[in-house]
């Protein structure tokens, strides 16, 4: 089936074009797939707004953990499903000390398996500077290695900057 990556820096306008290429390529039910948790008040309410923002089109589903299982999951009840974003679930794997590795072949399994359209939204984080630490160093070479593989597995995949898309694989 259809599957994007949609790319970019933060503020770039990449959820926004992944949710609207999911809305096109589907005229019915909607999966968002939340990989966010919310340690504090302002993410709390930064994860009610863009619930708001989305409607009541989508069906949310929280996966910070475990997303090729919400992913098998979200397929039987979704025409189209956007995962946003793999940069917060690598997160949440690195704060697990989870085996990051095997993560990603699952992911990429999982989306090769995915029966509807699927949405992936990550951060590119490799354009800046080398980082001065060795955990920083450690997220922005696992977010690259992520990132590549995704790429790999997605018929499409979309760079975002200042909210103009650039097609890097169609």
């Amino acid at each position: 089936m259809t599957s994007l990556l949609v790319l970019g820096g933060c503020r770039s306008g990449k959820s926004r074009y992944a949710q609207e290429w999911c809305e096109a390529v589907s005229g019915g039910r909607l999966a968002y797939i939340a990989t966010a948790q919310a340690f504090d008040t302002e993410m709390e309410e930064r994860i009610a707004r863009h619930r708001n923002e989305r409607g009541s089109r989508w069906l949310t589903i929280d996966a910070p953990m475990d997303l090729p299982t919400a992913l098998s999951e979200a397929a039987g009840q979704a025409d189209a499903i956007l995962i946003d974003c793999l940069t917060l679930w690598l997160t949440n794997l690195m704060l697990a000390e989870a085996d990051i590795s095997a993560a990603r072949a699952a992911l990429a399994q999982a989306v090769a398996a995915c029966p509807v359209p699927v949405a992936l939204v990550a951060n590119e984080v490799g354009l800046g500077i080398v980082p001065d630490n060795a955990l920083a160093r450690r997220f922005r070479d696992e977010a690259g290695w992520l990132n590549q593989q995704m790429a790999a597995q997605c018929e499409q995949v979309v760079f975002l900057a200042a909210g103009l898309p650039i097609k890097l694989k169609a």
